[in-house]
């Protein structure tokens, strides 16, 4: 799975899946992530083991459900010589190669009921055995998994166990669909446009107006995964300075629009973000020609950018704008004088209520 090199965001929903990755990265208990397709869940196992004390040792994934089952159990557990057909060397599994790190088990739900037996006992007592082999073999290694199928109903239709289940599950981070993220689309597709221009040497620096607003409308029902393909592909395809709907290719599809009602502190916060985004892509990062469309003077705007830590997504940021940067890098684990989604009292100016966006790097 594609993945980023941080975890960016600034709603509510996000920020809490910060806080549990924090709390969960300085145990040795199994993880269970769940989530829709594309929301980041090897993502996040990365950032819990990049933030344990096995941060030194191997973060090996695995995906139980790309892999034919026959070769699974090798795969996971190995093999020893003659055990089957072209076994003609001892192979050690994926069990082994994490050995003093982190096994990541992608879609655990696809796991056949003989290797869940085997994956239960070795979350209990450390121990297993390769296929054809009969020598008991133990392995130091946490288990993380994910899945974006609904265990409980595999439960209940006898597919998988409901004791590896909660062994699995001692510990569960859910993470929110993008659609449910607020403005985190605008702040991530800034990100990867920056990304992909590098990537591919084209000089694009922000979005039309109207690509904003298809890109803050949209469902994205590919979540994260999907909103990374669309700007890249944007990218290639542009032929200006500018990211248009349909370098996006979203302009036909189904917009998805909120019927709820924010408070009057969440609409605030939302609006301001999106003015903000909106005004940096419009003016490609032209800080002057922003300030000036905002009707608010340059230190407002330098004010209000590092509060939300707009900072770090100004396209061609001018050295004034990123003077200040070391000041926001947040340490893994937040200060006492720190809130949730990691403001400091004194980044954020006098009468804005908002938090501004937070990342694990």
């Amino acid at each position: 799975m594609e993945t980023v090199n941080e975890m960016v965001g600034a709603s509510p929903a996000i920020c809490a899946v910060f806080d549990l990755v924090r709390k969960m990265a300085t145990t040795e208990m199994p993880v269970l992530i769940t989530g829709e397709t594309g929301t980041g869940k090897e993502l996040t196992a990365q950032a819990i083991h990049e933030r344990s004390l096995r941060k030194h040792g191997p973060f090996v994934p695995i995906n139980c459900g790309a892999i034919p089952e026959t070769l699974l159990e090798s795969e996971l557990f190995g093999h020893e010589r003659g055990a089957f057909t072209g076994a003609v060397q001892q192979k050690k599994g994926k069990l082994e190669a994490a050995a003093g790190g982190t096994l990541f088990l992608d879609e655990v739900g696809d796991l056949l009921p003989t290797l869940q037996v085997k994956l239960l006992r070795f979350l209990q007592e450390g121990t297993f055995e390769r296929v054809g082999g009969q020598e008991t073999l133990h392995v130091d290694a946490r288990v993380l998994a994910a899945t974006n199928v609904d265990l409980k109903a595999a439960i209940d239709k006898n597919l998988f166990r409901e004791d590896l289940y909660y062994r699995l599950g001692v510990l569960r981070i859910h993470l929110p669909p993008l659609r449910d993220r607020g403005e985190d689309s605008l702040l991530m597709a800034m990100v990867f446009l920056k990304q992909a221009a590098a990537t591919y040497r084209k000089s694009i620096r922000g979005y039309t107006a109207h690509a904003i607003d298809v890109l803050r409308t949209y469902s994205w029902p590919g979540n994260v995964r999907e909103l990374s393909n669309q700007v890249r592909r944007a990218v290639v395809m542009a032929e200006g300075e500018e990211i248009t709907p349909q370098d996006l290719d979203l302009a036909g599809e189904e917009l998805h629009t909120v019927d709820t009602l924010d408070s009057l502190r969440a609409a605030h916060r939302r609006i301001e973000m999106e003015l903000l985004v909106k005004a940096i892509s419009l003016h490609q990062g032209n800080l002057t020609r922003a300030a000036r469309d905002l009707e608010v003077s340059r230190s407002t705007l330098y004010r209000k950018l590092r509060a939300y830590g707009l900072e770090k997504f100004v396209p061609a940021a001018t050295p004034h704008s990123l003077s200040s940067k070391s000041r926001f890098k947040k340490s893994a684990t937040p200060s006492a004088q720190e809130n949730r989604c990691g403001e400091s009292p004194e980044s954020a100016p006098v009468g804005t209520p908002m938090e501004p966006v937070h990342q694990l790097s």
